[in-house]
C-alpha cells in the first residue's frame, strides 16, 4: 500500500511552530521534509544574557554595512541555500524555500540583510510568530556580516517586545553570543509563555535599531 505525501501548508508551518516542531530536508535535492522536535534546544538571550564581543560592538558603531530589514527576503533565503566552505550541500530545499517565501508574503518570515558597496554581503531569516523568533538561518559573505545581522536582529526584537529567540540548535558560532542549550520541556514552557504575547518586528527607524545595539554590554571576547 502506498503512503499518501500529505502537502506542508504555510499554514500547517505556524501551527507546527507553535508546538515546537520546524521542518528540514535531509539535502538540497531531497522532496521530503521532516519535522524535528529536538531533545535539547538552543536560544540566544534577549536580556543580560546575550554576549556582545567588544570588538564586533566596535564594528557595528562604525557601520561598515549598511543594515536593512526585509529588503532582500528572497535573496537572503537563496545565499543561505547556496553552497559555502564546509557545507556544499543545504537542508534548504525547494519546497522549504516556497514555503517560507510564501510565509514572507504573508508578513511571518522576516529577514536582517547586511550590504556592503550595494552588494548582499550577509544576512539571517525566521519566523515571528507572538512574542518569538524562530530563526532558521544565516550566511555570510563579508567578516562578520552575519554577526552585525544578528546584532540588530537581537536589537530590533527587544525595541519590538520579543520575548524568545530560538536558534534551534547551538554552534560553536552561536555559543559566542551567549547561546542557551535547554531541555526540550523547558523550552516548550518558555515557547508557551512567549508566543501569544504582542510584539512587532518593526518597522523601526535604523537610528532606534543602532541605540538598542549601543545598549547591549559587550563582553571581552
Amino acid at each position: 500500500m502506498s503512503r499518501r505525501r500529505v502537502e506542508i501548508t504555510p499554514e500547517m508551518m505556524l501551527r507546527a511552530y507553535r508546538l515546537g516542531l520546524f521542518p528540514m530536508a535531509e539535502s538540497r535535492d531531497s522532496t521530503t521534509l521532516y519535522w524535528l522536535d529536538p531533545e535539547m534546544r538552543g536560544i540566544i538571550p534577549l536580556d543580560g544574557g546575550f554576549h556582545l564581543p567588544r570588538r564586533l560592538a566596535r564594528t557595528v558603531r562604525q557601520r561598515r554595512f549598511r543594515v536593512t530589514a526585509d529588503q532582500g527576503f528572497a535573496r537572503v533565503l537563496a545565499l543561505c541555500a547556496a553552497p559555502r566552505r564546509g557545507s556544499f550541500d543545504s537542508w534548504i530545499n525547494a519546497e522549504i524555500a516556497a514555503l517560507f517565501t510564501a510565509l514572507h508574503a504573508g508578513g511571518h518570515a522576516h529577514s536582517v540583510e547586511c550590504w556592503q558597496e550595494g552588494e548582499l554581503v550577509g544576512g539571517l531569516y525566521g519566523v515571528a510568530i507572538g512574542g518569538v523568533f524562530f530563526g532558521e538561518s544565516m550566511f555570510s559573505r563579508a567578516t562578520d556580516a552575519s554577526k552585525v545581522a544578528l546584532v540588530h536582529l537581537v536589537a530590533r526584537l527587544r525595541l519590538g517586545g520579543f520575548a524568545l529567540l530560538d536558534s534551534q540548535f547551538t554552534t560553536d558560532h552561536l555559543a559566542q553570543f551567549g547561546t542557551l542549550e535547554i531541555p526540550r520541556a523547558a523550552y516548550k514552557a518558555r515557547l508557551a509563555a512567549a508566543v501569544d504575547l504582542p510584539a512587532a518586528f518593526g518597522p523601526w527607524p535604523e537610528e532606534a535599531v543602532l541605540a538598542e545595539a549601543a545598549a547591549l554590554r559587550p563582553t571581552p571576547a
